[in-house]
């Protein structure tokens, strides 16, 4: 597939919390959709040719006395149709000489609006529909040639559109399953006013990253950061669909996997794959790097310039290996920390990454969520047992012990996630569940066994729902299920006298604990 030819959908990020789920509620409509900073030049937007631009949400206040987040107006005469969700409707009205006022007060939560259907962008539904509302400010006066299409109780204006423009505006967010029909309103968006077509499939995306993979690489040598997950294994398989034998995989056995990991990352890809595959033993050195190291951040950084030193190290011995693969997903970029975006934690792979790193990266994935990936996965042939691997984190059992690693708790908490696992896969949840495991928190607490006071560690188990790591929910795990991990561990772990089950969710928490 060309690329001129892929239709493409995008979105401008004002560093709302939805900004990745709109991009990701467009793909899902087989639609490719792309998030790029509100700033972005003008002429650069223009230049991608998209069929549609979204104007996303924003924690900020397009009537602040602050720096505004706006667009250049050119953007509105390009004849390209335009959606304004919350904030950007704002903007909208804003930049159109409309007005825009503070309500003094939140509107938050579900909230029934009434909306005018025969607006293209609210066809085929109902008069009255559920919403969900997250503001403080509103529009209070319409720019000209502007007309109402949905209000509320409390807000006269709540949706507006300019249809000869195609230039259309909503208050609430239909990207957010609290909008039961919010995925009708983005497809009315996509299919009616914006003309676009279902072309973006798992195979033109198999094709794009193909080509782009041998453009980018240009004849040279890649090695790929193999780790044995669905998100390293997807890169590897692809890139070796596009250049077969210039690709070596390299895996680090930084000593902080799962148990028998090595050997079966080792065994599936030597044996059944027959790709170029180095296995690096290399816990001594990572563990002498990480002696002392308690702040999180700085163990990721640690673990990721580590990586990175050893990768330049092997890509030396293989002549004109310049390029590095990198199984790197939207959700790890979001939560390291976007232009217009908090970060939440440095992964090893993003924001971990050393500043004066040599080789350079292919990130076939980067804009993919892993759901995503796991149904490309499954188109590129990869069995079951790697596409449907729970998640696990590049730096591996380092950030799961809560403060300083060393082998005799990486042994503790090796044996009790072994347990976790086996338990949850003999309850037949291993595949219903996103993330399933151990913690090993370094704090001590009195226990009784066998008569005896015991001073020893407490393991936390935590099992989460979820479906691409942005959101998490914590799993209602069976009591028999919390019984017998809670006594395998406490009796099989040497070091160990308490289990406990984390029953937070994503937010306020994150999935892994550090």
């Amino acid at each position: 597939m060309k690329e001129n030819s892929l239709e493409n959908i995008i979105v401008l990020d004002f560093g709302g919390q939805y900004s990745q789920l709109i991009a990701r509620r467009i793909r899902e409509l087989r639609v490719f959709s792309e998030l790029v900073p509100y700033d972005t030049p003008f002429e650069k937007i223009k230049a991608k040719n998209p069929k549609g631009i979204i104007l996303s949400g924003s924690p900020y206040s397009i009537i602040s006395n602050e720096k505004k987040y706006v667009v250049e107006k050119e953007l509105f005469k390009l004849g390209i149709p335009v959606l304004g969700i919350c904030y950007g409707m704002q903007l909208i009205a804003y930049m159109l000489d409309g007005e825009v006022t503070s309500r003094g007060s939140n509107e938050y939560g579900k909230t029934r609006i009434n909306i005018d259907t025969n607006s293209l962008l609210f066809n085929g539904l109902q008069p009255v529909e559920t919403c969900w509302m997250s503001h403080r400010d509103s529009v209070s006066i319409l720019p000209p040639f502007f007309r109402i299409i949905a209000s509320t109780t409390n807000l006269p204006i709540a949706g507006i559109e300019e249809p000869f423009k195609k230039i259309y505006g909503i208050q609430f967010h239909p990207e957010v399953i609290h909008t039961p029909s919010g995925m009708d309103i983005l497809k009315n968006f996509l299919f009616k006013i914006c003309k676009c077509s279902s072309t973006w499939t798992m195979v033109s995306i198999i094709e794009k990253e193909v080509k782009e993979i041998r453009e980018k690489s240009d004849g040279g040598k890649i090695i790929c950061a193999l780790s044995g997950g669905v998100d390293s294994s997807v890169a590897a398989i692809l890139v070796n669909k596009a250049v077969g034998e210039r690709l070596t995989c390299i895996f680090v056995d930084h000593g902080m996997l799962r148990s028998g990991e090595a050997e079966q990352v080792e065994k599936t890809f030597k044996e059944n794959f027959k790709i170029n595959l180095v296995m690096i033993k290399a816990q001594e050195r990572f563990l002498s790097k990480l002696k002392g190291v308690i702040e999180p951040e700085q163990k990721r950084k640690i673990i990721g310039t580590e990586f990175i030193r050893i990768f330049e190290e092997e890509a030396k011995k293989i002549k004109d290996a310049n390029y590095l693969v990198q199984g790197t997903l939207y959700s790890d970029v979001i939560e390291s920390g976007t232009k217009n975006a908090a970060r939440i934690k440095s992964h090893h792979n993003v924001a971990g990454l050393p500043d004066d790193m040599k080789l350079k990266l292919i990130e076939p994935l980067r804009m993919l969520f892993k759901d995503e990936v796991r149904i490309l996965g499954i188109e590129l042939g990869l069995p079951e047992e790697i596409v449907l691997r729970q998640p696990f984190p590049g730096p591996g059992l380092s950030i799961r012990i809560i403060g300083e690693v060393n082998e005799r708790r990486l042994e503790i908490l090796k044996k009790a996630d072994s347990i976790v696992l086996e338990e949850i896969k003999r309850a037949g949840l291993y595949n219903k569940i996103w993330q399933s495991f151990a913690v090993l928190p370094a704090i001590k607490s009195v226990g009784v066994m066998g008569d005896e006071r015991t001073y020893d560690y407490p393991i936390v188990v935590r099992a989460v729902t979820s479906e691409d790591a942005m959101t998490a929910d914590w799993v209602k795990l069976p009591y028999k299920v919390l019984e017998k991990l809670s006594c395998r561990i406490i009796n099989e772990v040497e070091g160990v006298n308490r289990v406990v089950y984390d029953i937070s969710s994503k937010p306020p928490s994150t999935i892994e604990w550090e």
